[in-house]
Parts: C-alpha cells; sequence; structure tokens
C-alpha cells in the first residue's frame, strides 16, 4: 500500500467516522432529550445533555433569515479549502490529515443538519457550573475545535522548524544584551 492510500484512508476514515457519529448522537438527542432545553445530569451540574436546535452559525451567530444558505454556503467553501489543504499534504503528515479531517467531517456533519428538515443544527452537549455555561455545542462542533486546534499546532511547529532551517529566528543578541 502506497504512502498516499494510507494518507487518504485515515482523512476519509476519520471523517465518515465524526459524520456518522455525529448523525447518530444527533438523532438520539432529538429522540430522547425532547423537549429543548430541559437540562439532563450526566455528571452532576458540569456535564449536561440539553437539546437545543441553532438555525444560526456557531455561539448561535445569526445573520437573520438568510442564515442557513449564508451559512451553509461558508461551509461549503471551508470543506473546499480543507480538502485541498488536505490534498496539499504530503505522505507521513499524519497529524496534519488527522486534524484536516476532523475540521472537514464537523463542518460536513453541521452542514447536513442544516439543509435537513428541521433546517436547524442539533446542538445538545451542555457544559459549566451552575449559570456559568459554554455554549451548547455537538459532535461535529468538537471535532471542528479539536482539528482547528491540532493544525494550529502543527502549522506552528512546521513554522518554527522552517526556521530553525533557515536561520531566520529572532535577531542575535549583541554583548550588551541589546538586540543588535
Amino acid at each position: 500500500m502506497n504512502d498516499r492510500s494510507v494518507t487518504s484512508r485515515l482523512f476519509w476514515g476519520a471523517a465518515l467516522s465524526v459524520i456518522v457519529v455525529d448523525f447518530i448522537t444527533k438523532e438520539l438527542a432529538v429522540r430522547f432529550l425532547s423537549p429543548p432545553h430541559i437540562p439532563h445530569s450526566i455528571i452532576g451540574d458540569v456535564v449536561r445533555f440539553t437539546l437545543a436546535y441553532n438555525p444560526g452559525a456557531a455561539f448561535s451567530m445569526s445573520l437573520g433569515a438568510g442564515s442557513r444558505y449564508i451559512f451553509g454556503a461558508f461551509a461549503l467553501i471551508a470543506l473546499v479549502i480543507l480538502w485541498r489543504l488536505y490534498r496539499g499534504s504530503r505522505p507521513g503528515e499524519t497529524a496534519r490529515v488527522l486534524a484536516l479531517a476532523l475540521a472537514w467531517g464537523g463542518a460536513a456533519g453541521n452542514l447536513i443538519d442544516r439543509f435537513r428538515a428541521r433546517a436547524s443544527v442539533v446542538d445538545f452537549i451542555d457544559v459549566g457550573v451552575g449559570n456559568v455555561r459554554f455554549w451548547t455545542f455537538n459532535v461535529a462542533d468538537s471535532a471542528v475545535s479539536v482539528g482547528a486546534v491540532v493544525l494550529a499546532l502543527v502549522l506552528w511547529r512546521e513554522d518554527v522548524a522552517a526556521d530553525a532551517d533557515t536561520g531566520s529566528g529572532p535577531p542575535p543578541m549583541a554583548a550588551g544584551g541589546e538586540a543588535g
């Protein structure tokens, strides 16, 4: 098996896994957590499942009646960009490919939800303490967030390595302790 097919299996396996797990958990949330906005304790008050429908984007951002189509278009653009970044990855860049796959799968999962009959993304993971709570989110949101953080770390490490290779790091310190 060549390196490209291993990379392809990793990307599509991870992306499709996110989509499937996201879809199943959203369906379960709709079935077992209805009606919306009633918390179900999972780990005390810290982790709860609370069904919510988000017609907007991340953190319930809204652009009015056209939000569904505007954010859908943004998601499609993001999918194309993430796929192109994946295609530009070299064999052996496992962390980069996995990060891109997580982000791609999460974006696709929420896009699928956005264009289903209910026209809203299903959120249900509710984390916080008392009245201090994070935004309610879902598996796709988690995948996008983890993918983005891992990709940022990978890109940062690549920049550090490139600076070390070219010697273009910070200027050397002068004898008196001032940069020269």
